[in-house]
């Protein structure tokens, strides 16, 4: 079983190019901009990453490219998983493990896609089991489309103890459920990952593992010194919790051209074209760069508090007048 994948992990965008390709140019930029912002992993070919909207072939081609891209400095899992079919499934699944990546990641919505309950769910994941790569670490993930669809606790404990998977993007937005999910997963190797913005920081203190949201695409280096320093200045983590919950509000206008935008202006590539979105988002949601403004304002403003309140800490251990 390969290491741990937890930690800040990055649901990726996909950029394109203006005639409908995958700029792939633009996917290498974005790799390095997510590496040298503290990410501890890569999540590729994900609902971010408009997975549902892109080929097989496409799909795992993007697998591919970020696992190289990567180079080995963090882990990269793939999904791509959007077959209703269970052959097909497997085709598309073994597909990705087949780029090299370091976990393929189920979604849960697709093990019983047509809600036909009882345990059509455990079925579907055994057959899938029996036929994928036994040493492949694997990964689930409560995608919300085409419908969110929570596990429950006996099917989270049935993976857990199955020792395959590594970690779960839980979707609950419910403080109360992460922690529940934490004790189910207890002593086994599967990683209870939040993925909601607004628990974010209660959901580490109970024990989550790292985050998964969509604004590890605006600021993963803040949610990575809210896993691993916040105990060192307990009241800026709680102020950064704020920050961070109130710009994640943002997500509906738009996202994932909204991400898109943001790497526009930073330089990351330079065409905010979705296959997802496709209307005009500046159009639809008035005022949405000035709101862009005030999320990159405070963005730095979080990282300068961040920075000082580090220097300030390093003085005081090193005995240094402050």
């Amino acid at each position: 079983m390969t290491k741990k994948i937890e930690g800040i992990i990055p649901v990726m965008i996909t950029p394109f190019t203006p005639t409908g390709k995958i700029d792939y140019a633009g996917v290498a930029n974005l790799v390095e901009w997510y590496v040298a912002n503290g990410s501890d992993a890569l999540f590729a070919v994900c609902q971010s990453s408009e997975m549902q909207f892109l080929s097989l072939e496409e799909r795992v081609e993007l697998a591919a490219f970020v696992k190289k891209a990567a180079s080995g400095r963090i882990p990269v899992i793939a999904s791509g998983h959007v077959s209703e079919d269970l052959d097909d499934q497997l085709a598309e699944l073994t597909a990705i493990a087949a780029t090299g990546v370091d976990g393929i990641v189920l979604v849960t919505n697709r093990l019983d896609a047509k809600k036909e309950g009882g345990t059509k769910f455990i079925d579907d994941l055994n057959w899938l089991l029996l036929r994928l790569p036994k040493d492949m670490p694997l990964g689930l993930y409560e995608c919300p489309a085409p419908y969110r669809r929570l596990l429950t606790d006996d099917e989270l404990a049935f993976c857990a103890h199955s020792g395959r998977f590594v970690i779960l993007k839980d979707v609950s937005c419910d403080l109360d459920t992460v922690r529940r999910r934490i004790e189910l997963t207890k002593d086994t190797p599967l990683s209870i990952i939040n993925a909601n913005a607004a628990i974010a920081f209660d959901a580490i203190k109970a024990g989550s593992r790292g985050f998964t949201g969509v604004f590890t695409n605006f600021h993963p280096d803040l949610y990575k010194w809210l896993l691993i320093k916040s105990s060192d200045n307990p009241a800026l983590a709680d102020e950064l919790s704020v920050y961070l919950a109130l710009s994640a509000m943002a997500e509906p206008m738009g996202y994932p051209k909204l991400a898109k935008l943001y790497h526009q202006r930073i330089g990351t590539f330079s065409c905010t074209d979705s296959r997802t979105v496709t209307f005009d988002i500046r159009e639809r949601f008035w005022a949405l760069d000035a709101l862009m403004d005030k999320i990159v304002q405070g963005t730095e403003h979080c990282r300068r508090r961040i920075a000082a309140a580090e220097l300030l800490q390093n003085g005081i251990e090193s005995g240094s007048p402050s």
